[in-house]
C-alpha cells in the first residue's frame, strides 16, 4: 500500500497590521497568539509538521523560544498564501495547509477536514471550509466572507455581500439591519472560513496566477483562484474559530476558553 502524501502546516505571520501591529505575539493566557495557533495545527492528525513563516526576526526568535520551528520570509509578498508558497517551495510534501495566525483556538479537525478531499482525490487543488449561517445579521455583515457551492461541494462564488439572497423570504431592508430570517423557509446561508488546503503543485502556480477584477472590488484572495478557472472543494463543519483582527477581540477568545475550561 502506498504511503500517504505528506501534508505541512504553514502559518504566514507578519507584524506588520493596520489594525493591530504586532498581533502574533499578544499574549493570551500567558503565551504568545502564534503559539496557540501552532499548537493547534500541530494536534492535527494528518500533519506531519507545522511551520510559522514570517519576515519578521521578533516573530521568529518567539517560535524559536517555544520550540517552534520558524522560517524568514520575503517582506516583499502581498499575501499570505505568497509566504505560505515559498516556504513549500524547499519542503518535501504533496500537500500545504494555509493555517491563518491569528486563530489561536483553531479545531484541529477543520485542518483534518480540509485535507481529507485532497487525500481522497489526486484531480483536487485546493480546498477550503464553510460553515452554516443561522442569523440575518451575520449573512448581512460585510466583515464575514460568504459561500455559496454547486451540488459537489465546489465553490461558484465568494462574497462579502449576502449571497443567496432570498428575495421574497426577508420581509425589511438588510442594509438596515433589520430583517428577520424567516423560519418557515429553508435558507441554506454558509460563512467561508479561511483555511486553505493546497497541493504542493497548485501552490507553486498560485504566484503567477493573474490578479483578478473580482478579488480586487471583492478584497477576497480566493476569487483569484476562481476566475482562473480552478475549482475550490468547500467541506462543511460545525466547528467555528475566533478570529483576533483587533486589540479588543482578544477578549473574546478568553471568553471561550473559560466556556472549553
Amino acid at each position: 500500500m502506498p504511503d500517504e502524501p505528506k501534508v505541512i502546516a504553514v502559518i504566514p505571520a507578519r507584524w506588520a497590521s493596520s489594525r493591530f501591529p504586532g498581533k502574533p505575539l499578544a499574549i493570551i493566557r500567558g503565551k504568545p497568539m502564534i503559539q496557540w495557533v501552532v499548537e493547534q495545527a500541530d494536534k492535527a492528525l494528518t500533519v506531519s509538521a507545522v511551520i510559522v513563516a514570517t519576515d519578521d526576526d521578533r516573530i521568529a526568535q518567539v517560535v524559536k523560544d517555544f520550540g517552534g520551528s520558524a522560517v524568514m520570509t520575503s517582506s516583499d509578498h502581498l499575501s499570505g498564501t505568497d509566504r505560505v508558497a515559498e516556504v513549500a517551495e524547499s519542503r518535501d510534501c504533496e500537500i500545504v495547509v494555509n493555517v491563518q495566525g491569528d486563530e489561536p483556538l483553531i479545531p484541529p479537525e477543520n485542518i483534518d477536514l480540509i485535507v481529507a478531499p485532497l487525500l481522497g482525490d489526486e484531480t483536487i487543488k485546493v480546498s477550503t471550509l464553510m460553515m452554516r449561517i443561522d442569523s440575518v445579521e451575520d449573512l448581512a455583515n460585510p466583515d464575514i466572507c460568504k459561500v455559496v457551492v454547486d451540488h459537489r461541494g465546489n465553490a461558484l462564488f465568494f462574497s462579502r455581500a449576502p449571497i443567496p439572497f432570498d428575495r421574497d423570504g426577508w420581509t425589511k431592508d438588510l442594509k438596515e439591519g433589520e430583517s428577520v430570517w424567516p423560519r418557515d423557509m429553508d435558507v441554506k446561508a454558509y460563512k467561508h472560513i479561511g483555511l486553505y488546503a493546497y497541493r504542493k503543485s497548485f501552490l507553486m502556480e498560485f504566484p503567477c496566477l493573474r490578479v483578478s477584477q473580482l478579488e480586487t472590488i471583492e478584497k477576497l484572495e480566493q476569487l483569484r483562484i476562481l476566475e482562473n478557472g480552478i475549482s475550490i472543494r468547500v467541506v462543511e463543519t460545525c466547528k467555528d474559530s475566533i478570529g483576533v483582527d483587533r486589540e479588543e477581540d482578544l477578549a473574546a477568545v478568553e471568553e471561550m476558553l473559560d466556556q472549553i475550561n
